[in-house]
């Protein structure tokens, strides 16, 4: 049964504890064992939680829909109590930071029934769309492992591409679930904003670009765990609008027919757009058509504002200067450039020069052009299809700090989260699926974006997609086991 659990999603290895099949132990010895066996290659897995994995699994579960399902959660984000808690930094590291407290998401992630076996690697503070922090090395691709894996969530994709477990917690501030996603042959939903509440400490984090979830393998998986997690919690400042019905019934219903917008050219023409990345947006096109939807080249014509990088980057430069002063409170000292990455540095020192009253007119800018974009849907459109990322999995080392110029990797980030980052402005739910596979054998992935609150629609097409063009057989170089 081992082999066979490595390619099983998480819903199938729930079915195994319901049916007795299976145990919650032998469930997560096994995941234990593949992570283990596969970590060195990969560096996924930063903080192993086995002697806690076990002692939960054999002990008194929550009833709820993964009851004994192994999975992993990203060190940056939800968080148990008594656990590390390093954010991909070295200073936290060498503090030995442990949490005290458990989010609310943690909370609804064990009320479900899962069983996490250790935390996921991640760059400093979510910061890039690679993962390769200083502090722990970097995460490879378990398809080809001189690429990167993506980030901010690259060490729960890399896992999960690898069969490791069959899910892992993932967030999203710009593109840090879809990205991995995309790079390592996943599903990534980026959920509508305030989907998930962020509490107890945050109920606004990122000035509302950042949303939680995970990775998973299936459409089915994706769905099933925003039905266990989504909802605000007390004094939440404000939250998306409940579902009609619960997101799993959407996989398999009827779709009827979409109107897809498709947008193949970068925003604001911003970078060249990899033809592998072209390629997979266009026979998702195709594909869409075959099944009856209507398809055309159209898009929001405010994607092409030449402020909107720009004024995105003022943005997240501030908020890393936030950042590093909320930590500054937090450890009972003020930071320093000894503290941090050169490029985290160099980003905070460049945040701090963003007054009060500008930082007020990007969120005032980015508010309107999310405005002028939304009207595009209203035109009668359900759907934007688009590349997830305008590049395939990069090499890694591109993303390493410049010397003369510690700011340049986050210059670089803009092909790989140009099509992602627009929706963490807008607030909209995006999704990104393993349809496409270049002449090197990397996965490329596309992305499908609905109006706010519409994950229902989202979730919907793609188990349409993932029945016609399944993906649950590929399985990368770096995998714990052999599909019979």
């Amino acid at each position: 049964m081992a082999d066979e659990l490595a390619t099983m999603d998480a819903t199938a290895q729930a079915e195994l504890v319901r049916s007795g099949e299976a145990s919650p132990v032998e469930l997560v010895d096994a995941a234990i064992e593949r992570i283990e066996e596969l970590n060195g290659d990969l560096n996924a897995v930063i903080h192993p939680l086995v002697e806690r994995a076990r002692e939960q699994a054999a002990g008194d579960l929550p009833d709820g829909p993964f009851r004994g399902v192994p999975m992993l959660h990203k060190d940056l984000g939800a968080h148990w109590a008594d656990e590390p808690y390093h954010e991909g930094t070295k200073f936290l590291r060498d503090l030995g930071w442990m949490e005290k407290d458990e989010t609310w998401l943690a909370a609804r992630f064990r009320g479900a029934g899962f069983v996490s076996c250790g935390k996921t690697n991640t760059p400093e503070f979510g910061i890039l769309p690679t993962t390769e922090p200083q502090a722990y090395g970097p995460t490879r691709n378990p398809w080809d492992t001189g690429h990167s894996s993506g980030g901010s969530s690259g060490g729960s994709g890399s896992a999960v591409a690898a069969g490791m477990v069959p899910i892992a917690h993932a967030n999203d501030g710009g593109g840090s679930i879809r990205i991995p996603a995309s790079e390592c042959g996943l599903v990534g939903l980026k959920p509508s904003r305030a989907r998930v509440t962020m509490g107890p400490q945050f109920g606004d984090p990122a000035s509302g670009l950042s949303v939680e979830l995970a990775l998973t393998r299936s459409v089915r998986d994706c769905a099933a765990i925003l039905d266990a997690v989504h909802g605000p919690g007390p004094g939440d400042p404000y939250f998306a609008p409940a579902p009609e019905r619960p997101y799993l019934d959407e996989v398999g219903a009827d779709v009827g027919k979409l109107r897809v917008g498709v947008m193949t050219s970068a925003p604001s023409e911003a970078f060249d757009v990899h033809p592998d990345c072209v390629a997979a947006a266009e026979g998702a096109g195709e594909l869409l058509e075959s099944l009856g939807h209507g398809v055309e080249a159209s898009y929001p014509a405010a994607m092409n504002d030449a402020d909107y990088i720009d004024r995105f980057i003022g943005r997240w430069v501030a908020i890393v200067a936030a950042n590093l002063y909320y930590w500054s409170l937090r450890v009972g000292r003020e930071l320093t450039a000894d503290d941090v990455e050169p490029t985290t540095w160099a980003l905070a020192e460049g945040g701090k020069n963003v007054s009060a009253v500008d930082l007020m007119g990007i969120l005032a800018f980015q508010q309107g052009s999310a405005r002028a974009v939304a009207e595009w849907w209203e035109s009668g459109f359900d759907l934007l299809l688009t590349p997830t990322l305008g590049e395939p999995p990069p090499p890694l080392g591109q993303f390493d700090p410049n010397p003369d110029d510690p700011t340049a990797p986050l210059q670089r980030a803009v092909p790989t989260g140009g099509y992602t980052a627009v929706w963490n402005a807008t607030g909209q739910p995006a999704i990104s699926l393993p349809l496409h596979w270049n002449d090197d054998g990397l996965p490329v992935g596309i992305q499908l974006v609905a109006p706010y609150g519409r994950e229902d629609v989202l979730l919907r097409v793609a188990a349409q997609l993932e029945e016609a063009s399944p993906w649950a057989d590929r399985t990368p170089a770096v995998f714990a086991a052999t599909p019979a």
